[in-house]
């Protein structure tokens, strides 16, 4: 018996690794390459769990109620509270959940794990109509799928650059970061690769789930009833932004890692049109002067970029309307040098100190983190990423 395990186990490393070697693709084997083992981390350092759902209401005619729009959170407390406010990770977006934040796609541990080591109370969400919080056909709009493995290549894993001009961007030659020494690394059959994209998921179509999301983070903050961070990454860092206008005085500080943008006019990739016509959201903020629509908001293009590559921001005509309930809460917004988001990322720092929110902007790069696209948390850097957060909040939040 020993002696045949033993050769069913030699049988399959060697099957590993011819197909590592030769560079198959997907296609032409369906093999699934599997874990060489199973990854645990300690827990050591933290003393508390909890998980649980917020928000949510029945909606439907009587008889057919059907409960949506629910959150599911989880949270880790650390044995030692280090840092007085919890972190809030209101990240995912096109495609990811919180399991974005628990391991890397090549087996390391997450950033969820980098802070609460660190002492940091930590809160994580799957948003409605994602993960764990319930999907509504009819209610929640069409289900977006997931992206093919192409596009994954392309936006994700520096596997080859964009083969579509109104795709490119200027700033992918330079990605350096997947976690990945396979022959066919960033590509279908590279193994870290094919293990993310088991990681991605369809989302919500509906227009409602920024607002909807941002109603379930206004009572997850009434329930946590203290101060807290905000960690906003991607598309529904904009449900972020709407939870800081609603409850400015519990949320002491904001790390922006490219969040959804540029203001007013769509530019991710091909997107393009009228866009966050609020500025930081599609949905009402609080301005002073005052704006009952977003249309009051007298908004010009700059008529050169900032610099080359980038593109011209939408700012305010000035004098800017100052966005009032923001004006206190100190803004780290960083990019990656490779991202598809460099060439406007600026944009949303432009946009919030302009209206009178104190906002460092900061490329990777420029402090020892080059090589990095937009699924930052998942790349080889993405403890040091983690580390340069926590440096920064000790430095300005207080």
């Amino acid at each position: 018996m020993k002696l045949k395990i033993s050769i069913a186990v030699f049988l399959a490393l060697a099957l590993i690794a011819v197909i590592s070697g030769l560079g198959v693709s997907a296609n032409d084997a369906q093999v699934s390459i599997p874990l060489t083992s199973v990854p645990t981390f300690s827990t050591e350092n933290i003393g508390r769990q909890g998980h649980f759902y917020v928000g949510g209401k029945w909606v439907g005619e009587p008889g057919k109620e059907r409960m949506r729009g629910a959150m599911y959170v989880d949270v880790w407390v650390p044995k030692k509270i280090r840092h007085p406010y919890p972190i809030l990770f209101v990240q995912a977006g096109g495609g990811q959940t919180d399991i974005a934040l628990l391991q890397t796609p090549d087996g390391r541990p997450g950033w969820a794990y980098d802070f609460v080591n660190q002492g940091y109370t930590i809160y994580m969400m799957d948003f409605p109509g994602r993960g764990r919080a319930a999907y509504i056909p009819g209610l929640d709009g069409d289900l977006t799928p997931p992206r093919t493995g192409a596009q994954m290549e392309e936006v994700w894993s520096g596997g080859h650059p964009p083969t579509n001009p109104q795709r490119y961007w200027p700033q992918s030659k330079k990605y350096t970061q997947w976690p990945s020494d396979s022959p066919n690394k960033g590509k279908i059959g590279d193994p870290v690769f094919d293990y993310f994209a088991k990681t991605e998921l369809g989302f919500p179509s509906s227009d409602d789930m920024e607002q909807l999301s941002a109603d379930d983070l206004v009572q997850l903050v009434d329930l946590i009833g203290q101060p807290v961070v905000l960690l906003l990454h991607s598309r529904l860092a904009t449900s972020g932004w709407l939870l800081a206008d609603a409850r400015p005085k519990l949320v002491k500080g904001i790390i922006a890692a490219e969040p959804w943008g540029p203001p007013i006019e769509n530019a991710e990739l091909d997107a393009k049109g009228p866009g966050h016509l609020w500025g930081l959201t599609n949905f009402p903020m609080h301005y002073d002067p005052p704006v009952k629509e977003a249309s009051e908001l007298q908004t010009v293009r700059q008529e050169k970029a900032d610099g080359p590559d980038l593109d011209p921001c939408w700012i305010q005509k000035e004098p800017a309307r100052k966005l009032i309930n923001l004006a206190g809460i100190p803004v780290l917004n960083v990019s990656g040098e490779a991202s598809y988001h460099r060439p406007y990322a600026h944009c949303v720092a432009k946009w919030l100190n302009q209206a009178g929110v104190k906002t460092e902007y900061v490329n990777l790069e420029d402090v020892g983190l080059p090589g990095n696209g937009h699924q930052m948390m998942s790349e080889k850097n993405s403890a040091a990423i983690a580390k340069f957060f926590m440096k920064w909040l000790d430095k300005n939040v207080h």
